[in-house]
């Protein structure tokens, strides 16, 4: 079966490398998110925001010869690395022109070396962050608009210590993401000085975390960190933790953060505290207003990295010529980066003029996108506190 999926994978990928020559009429994009799964609650402005860009493509009539975008999206599950393969497979089999995710970090490099580089096909996630991803090989088909976690490690590390934490009792999600972040944190903060009393993984959809909990709390620390998932097993630790009286305080990366955890903790996460990538400027501002106006929210944790994204597909191959993986591929970073007239969310059809009359532009985006290397990508991170249920930005590293 997974033969003839991968025949038809390939005969979908001579389609469109035919089409490329006269320009598809129909551009399609591939949007592979965990919408079932520890972080389900992300994953709907996520799609949204790439679909944002594919809309003001399509509507500015200037892609291509007025090619159309439309959004094939397709579940990865997040942490099910044989839902995400399949779910790949299918979209490939679709005539997918490129692929958008996948989303959390084990499941995108099964999907880049098991369907991707096989077929050839371009993948940009906008929040797959383990830095293992930044030395795999990808044959130059892999590329990512928010930054690794070896600079989130730097900066939690950078804020704990900031906040007077001496101590902290880490935990972490046991897989590729939640090893790679807890390595990172683990090592930034011992290098400024600090203690990690203990490093434990947890498994997410246990019901009960009394006994990882209670190692924690032996172990002690000023702080429970907590690299895990939201909608899942971070979530459980920390209702356990509070439950125990062990800690009322937690430290939150990245995969923490989302509305539904003050939300379905309540007031005992208030005064918690971490980070997330993001951005402040007029490119997140512009692209917030978009999306209230489209319906939904821009300041969801990676929907800016979403949207540019999508952006970066449809200027690279306008820059190409050509919807063919193996045509636009280079000219991704070449679109993303300096030289060129800065491109800000809602001016795609801006940048694709430019692109048209042989100009260069410098894709900037809702996140200020930079492309730093294979598979890297730089950023700045906003440093987020629970206040009244709320996740309050408070500043920015």
């Amino acid at each position: 079966m997974k033969n003839l999926l991968m025949a038809t994978a390939a005969t979908a990928l001579m389609a469109s490398g035919a089409l490329a020559g006269g320009h598809a009429k129909e551009v399609k994009l591939g949007v592979l998110f965990g919408f079932t799964g520890p972080i389900e609650s992300l994953t709907g402005p996520m799609a949204a925001g790439a679909e944002l860009a594919m809309k003001e493509a399509t509507d500015s009539g200037l892609l291509l010869d007025s090619a159309t975008v439309s959004s094939v999206r397709a579940d990865s599950a997040c942490i099910d690395n044989g839902v995400a393969v399949a779910s790949a497979e299918r979209q490939i089999a679709e005539g997918i022109h490129g692929l958008i995710g996948a989303d959390c970090s084990g499941v995108t490099g099964a999907v880049l070396q098991n369907v991707a580089i096989p077929n050839g096909m371009v993948m940009i996630s906008p929040s797959a962050t383990s830095p293992g991803l930044t030395t795999m090989e990808d044959n130059g088909l892999f590329f990512r608009t928010s930054p690794s976690d070896a600079r989130e490690g730097e900066v939690m590390a950078e804020i704990l210590q900031e906040r007077g934490v001496k101590s902290i009792a880490l935990t972490y999600t046991n897989n590729d993401y939640g090893k790679g972040l807890a390595d990172a944190i683990e090592s930034s903060f011992k290098a400024i000085g600090g203690e990690v009393t203990i490093v434990a993984a947890h498994e997410d959809g246990k019901a009960d975390y009394s006994a990882e909990v209670g190692a924690l709390a032996s172990a002690g620390g000023d702080l429970l960190v907590v690299a895990g998932y939201l909608d899942q097993g971070g979530a459980g630790i920390i209702k356990s933790a509070l439950d125990a009286g062990a800690w009322d305080t937690f430290g939150l990366p990245g995969g923490m953060i989302g509305e539904n955890l003050p939300q379905n903790i309540g007031p005992d996460l208030n005064g918690s505290y971490g980070q997330v990538a993001g951005t402040q400027g007029d490119g997140i501002e512009t692209f917030t207003k978009m999306a209230e106006e489209a319906g939904f929210d821009g300041t969801s944790p990676y929907t800016p990295e979403a949207y540019d994204a999508a952006a970066l597909f449809m200027m690279a191959m306008q820059a190409a010529n050509s919807t063919d993986p193996a045509d636009y591929k280079d000219k991704i970073v070449e679109v993303a980066n300096a030289p060129g007239e800065k491109i800000f969310p809602g001016e795609i059809a801006k940048a694709l003029e430019l692109i048209k009359a042989g100009k260069d532009v410098d894709y900037v985006g809702a996140s200020a996108v930079e492309l730093i290397g294979p598979g890297e990508s730089a950023g700045t991170y906003r440093m987020i506190e629970v206040q009244d249920g709320k996740n309050v930005t408070i500043g920015m590293k």
